[in-house]
């Protein structure tokens, strides 16, 4: 078409995966076009926004689902090492940026908080005694600490230990190593440092089809929210980082990799406090058990977040249910979602499905002072008039067949989807998200631009010095990555003025 607008690249959504993969981009090929469409207003106003997540650097210090007890009592850590070292690599990253001096001040989005794990009754006692051996093994996990003195917890978490009955035992590990970051205000830096990089960045832009031309590319239909007009872009490569919006441009492209996938919506709510004397007692991200039948992403967790410059505390998450696939998305996305190919696959996570159903009605129809019980398992004194509840981020989890799960498995974790010939990619999926949002655009490159790699690997190195190697196997290579990270990104100060 005559009116068609072409550039190198096309991102799909301004949240910290688009922003993460452009800022990559930049810094390997310089030269090249990129252009980014977001239906909102703003960047990281979605799945990235500070509100809409926990807002933990996840690194499996404190994550009690990424350590699984087997059937022989030994605990299986091997999930926990990949989400350390996935989020080691995002620390590489931006402390590249910050001693580039494209990002000025690292405070403005991760800080350091202690991420410890807290559980109750012998079983859970015992269960976090043998992962605190075995982590505390590994050079990923060093400086954790395990204590089942009541005395020691009334130092580390005085608000949860304050009026705690002690009828039966408890325990909890505890890492300074642990952070805090705001998604949305990094999502915002990024996009900030790529508008200074000539990055074309096009806001209230709806993206309505997606298909392949015959010259090759990717043309797009993009409709501008504001004036209704229509315009053509197209690109030779596109990546649809939009949420949970991805799965319905995934499907648009036609690409048989994306047959037969399909997608669950979760919603999120959290409990917000507003009373500063009650934040004021409490400095840590505390995770304790998910409950039986709960999914994965509803793990409790009592959390001390930064968010327009001052400490806030959020407990949660409560799961609910919407057929929604973004926050600001449509009460027809899950039905749209059903094609004639996810059709048995959709039906069959129905049935297997049949307990997380339940689960979320059951969340859906709790009162407030049902979920301010839930909080006094963290908080015994917690009163209500100092809690307010919060609507959270909409997540979406991939429901494919595999190997091992068989038809309509429910995935819990995040995937990228990209074509044959690495001409377009979508990320589905959520969690560890967005702390491992580099080590995941990496891999995009990687499946994408293999053609590229052997030239772009000396500036991948020197943005991410432990590229192409296993952390775990390096433990000296662990801690001269942890100290000039930390030294880059402030965390050590942080640190001491948190023990201060």
């Amino acid at each position: 078409m005559s009116n068609r607008q072409t550039t190198d690249v096309i991102l799909i959504g301004a949240g910290i995966m688009s922003a993460t993969l452009g800022a990559l981009l930049k810094e390997l090929m310089p030269s090249w076009k990129i252009s980014v469409f977001e239906k909102l207003g703003s960047a990281g106003e979605e799945s990235s926004n500070e509100w809409n997540n926990a807002g933990t650097g996840h690194s499996a210090l404190c994550e009690l689902n990424y350590t699984n007890e087997k059937p022989d009592g030994s605990i299986d850590i091997n999930k926990a090492i990949k989400v350390n070292e996935e989020f080691q690599v995002s620390r590489q990253f931006w402390s590249y940026l910050v001693n580039s001096n494209l990002i000025r001040n690292p405070r403005d989005f991760i800080v350091s908080v202690p991420h410890m794990s807290f559980v109750q009754g012998d079983k859970d006692v015992n269960f976090l005694r043998k992962r605190f051996a075995a982590l505390s093994a590994n050079p990923l996990f060093d400086g954790m600490e395990f204590s089942d003195s009541p005395e020691k917890l009334k130092e580390w978490i005085p608000l949860m230990m304050q009026n705690r009955t002690l009828d039966k035992p408890i325990a909890a590990t505890r890492s300074e190593a642990g952070t805090d970051v705001n998604f949305g205000a990094l999502t915002r830096i990024l996009f900030k440092h790529l508008q200074k990089q000539n990055v074309n960045l096009e806001y209230k832009r709806s993206v309505e089809d997606i298909k392949r031309t015959s010259d090759g590319l990717w043309e797009m239909k993009v409709r501008n929210l504001d004036t209704g007009s229509v315009e053509r872009h197209a690109a030779p490569f596109v990546f649809i980082g939009g949420g949970g919006g991805s799965l319905h441009l995934l499907q648009k492209t036609g690409i048989k990799e994306g047959k037969g996938v399909g997608g669950f919506p979760v919603s999120g709510l959290f409990m917000v406090c507003k009373n500063p004397e009650v934040v004021a007692k409490h400095r840590a991200k505390v995770y304790g058990q998910a409950p039986v039948g709960a999914p994965p992403m509803s793990v409790p967790h009592l959390d001390t977040r930064m968010i327009d410059g001052k400490e806030s505390l959020l407990f949660g998450p409560f799961a609910g249910f919407s057929p929604k696939f973004l926050k600001t998305g449509s009460m027809f996305d899950l039905i749209t979602s059903v094609k004639p190919h996810n059709l048995l696959t959709m039906l069959a996570a129905g049935v297997k499905s049949a307990s997380l159903t339940m689960y979320l009605i059951k969340q859906v129809m709790l009162s407030k002072e049902q979920r301010m019980n839930d909080l006094r398992q963290f908080v015994p004194d917690a009163n209500s008039n100092d809690w307010d509840l919060l609507v959270a981020g909409q997540r979406v989890q991939i429901i494919k067949d595999t190997p091992t799960g068989g038809k309509g498995t429910l995935q819990f974790g995040t995937e990228v989807i990209s074509a044959a010939d690495g001409s377009v990619a979508a990320l589905l999926g959520a969690s560890p998200g967005a702390s491992t949002a580099v080590s995941v655009m990496l891999e995009v490159i990687n499946k994408c631009f293999p053609q590229h790699i052997k030239a772009w690997e000396p500036k991948i190195k020197e943005m991410i010095p432990s590229y192409g190697v296993k952390l775990m196997e390096n433990p000296e290579l662990v801690r001269e990555i942890q100290a000039t990270t930390g030294r880059a990104l402030g965390l050590k100060s942080e640190l001491q003025a948190a023990v201060k």
